[in-house]
């Protein structure tokens, strides 16, 4: 189908008639009859019922109507934006990101963003690194916020100024909630909830500085939202990063970091050879404006 036609339809459906539209259209009635006839063929339905001095739409032709009249919408709303002054970006960003406080930072970004280009808009997703890439490498997001270690050799990157400590989240009432510092032999015998993803890159083996297999590891997780849960009830304690649950007195929770200290940097990455939108590509200039404001080299 021609857009051509489908707007000789669309003042067709309008006039009710054809005389009137070709009129519209400075188009000859036979001209016009003969591409309705041809779009029919073209479609295998019936979309008018010709009366003598008005034509009406089958149901066929309603359905069309509408269709027609979308397509013709954005076609138009699609040239306008093309024709804008580069200023005005119009777009989608993709975000995905561990959990991490670090995104309160990209938070203000997207806000300052949004004061000059209303018209972005942003999705986000949040999940472990594994996740985060897998979006990735399918396309479904434009840029991953990672921790390390994880492999990016096969992305561009930007190395974060943003850091997670590791340590253990416990109840409030846990005999571990009153010593000073939280040493792996301490941990020898208490029933752990750890992240898989830190135990299948060995991110904890080298503070432990032992066999991890030694561990009472009675559970584990991807994200530590759920977990907590976890710990809440007494199941265990849980290795996890800190910032990531809220301590209130309502949960009857409290962190302790690792001695020694154990931290995890952040970085965000994209696709080597990524063709960015105007929208990513804009979200990416002002981020790494940001840092280096903030951090010059």
């Amino acid at each position: 189908m021609e857009l051509r036609v489908l707007r000789y339809f669309l003042e067709v459906a309008r006039e009710e008639n054809i005389t009137a539209a070709a009129e519209a259209l400075h188009i000859t009635q036979p001209t016009l009859s003969k591409q309705l006839m041809e779009l029919e063929d073209e479609i295998g339905k019936k979309l008018f019922i010709r009366g003598k001095r008005r034509i009406t739409l089958t149901e066929d032709g309603i359905l069309l109507r509408k269709r027609a009249s979308e397509i013709i919408e954005l076609v138009e709303k699609t040239e306008s934006e093309l024709k804008k002054s580069d200023e005005i970006i119009v777009g989608d960003v993709y975000i995905g990101a561990a959990e991490t406080d670090a995104m309160k930072d990209i938070a203000k970004i997207c806000t300052n963003l949004q004061k000059k280009y209303p018209h972005i808009h942003y999705h986000l997703f949040s999940g472990n690194s594994e996740d985060v890439i897998e979006k990735l490498d399918k396309g479904l997001i434009d840029f991953g916020i990672l921790f390390e270690p994880s492999d990016i050799k096969k992305y561009n990157y930007i190395k974060l100024p943003a850091y997670n400590t590791w340590g253990l989240l416990m109840r409030k009432d846990s005999p571990l909630a009153t010593l000073t510092n939280i040493t792996p032999d301490t941990l020898l015998n208490v029933p752990l909830i750890c992240s898989k993803q830190a135990l299948d890159n060995n991110e904890l083996a080298g503070w432990f500085g032992y066999n991890i297999e030694k561990l009472n590891i009675v559970a584990t997780y991807n994200l530590i939202y759920n977990a907590s849960f976890f710990v809440e009830e007494g199941f265990g304690s849980a290795l996890t990063l800190d910032k990531l649950v809220s301590m209130t007195e309502d949960n009857n929770l409290c962190f302790k970091p690792l001695t020694p200290n154990l931290k995890t940097n952040l970085v965000m990455v994209w696709k080597k050879y990524q063709v960015f939108s105007k929208a990513s590509e804009t979200f990416l200039n002002e981020l790494q404006k940001e840092l280096q404001h903030k951090y010059p080299i």
